[in-house]
């Protein structure tokens, strides 16, 4: 399971960046060129989209530390000044169980909740993460109720006398 922010790509721009590119090829924005304040609109939406996408996925990896396989990786765009913009993008998280340590996996299971929900704006996808976080930590509490359960109930056949067992009272 990972941590992926994936982000919709505004068809709208990419719609319009793709008619300016066909209409103006490799040429520059032309301030003289009436086109050239739809393709700065364009720019300026893909320069807030791009600000967006990075904080979101930064804030999933500052808030996954040591669980995050790598830096965030991210979807590109771009734009009709030629600069590559991104649009999406995802941060893949370790989300496997401590094996044998339900304690660790609890607290695990919480970090990787806390990363899924880090940015101000959490995508569905983000929420799925979380709610499958809190599902982990669950299960782990479960499987620590029932250890602990077993422990107690092993603790008590011990400290139980036996029945088979013969008890001798020396009296001098």
């Amino acid at each position: 399971m990972e941590i992926s922010s994936t982000t919709t790509s505004f068809d709208s721009i990419a719609q319009l960046v793709e008619s300016r590119r066909e209409k103006s090829a490799s040429t520059k924005i032309d301030p003289k060129n009436s086109d050239s304040t739809d393709q700065e609109k364009a720019i300026q939406k893909l320069r807030a989209r791009d600000q967006e996408v990075r904080a979101h996925e930064q804030a999933h990896a500052a808030a996954a530390g040591g669980l995050a396989k790598g830096g965030p990786s991210f979807t590109y765009e771009r734009g009709p000044d030629g600069k590559q913009y991104a649009v999406g993008g995802e941060v893949n998280i370790d989300t496997s169980p401590v094996a044998g340590d339900p304690e660790a996996t609890i607290r695990k299971a919480q970090q990787i909740r806390s990363a899924a929900l880090a940015p101000a704006d959490p995508s569905s996808q983000d929420r799925a993460v979380a709610a499958s976080a809190s599902g982990i930590e669950a299960q782990a509490r479960q499987e620590l109720q029932k250890e602990k359960k077993d422990n107690k109930e092993e603790e008590q056949k011990d400290s139980e006398v036996s029945p088979h067992r013969t008890q001798i009272d020396i009296f001098v």
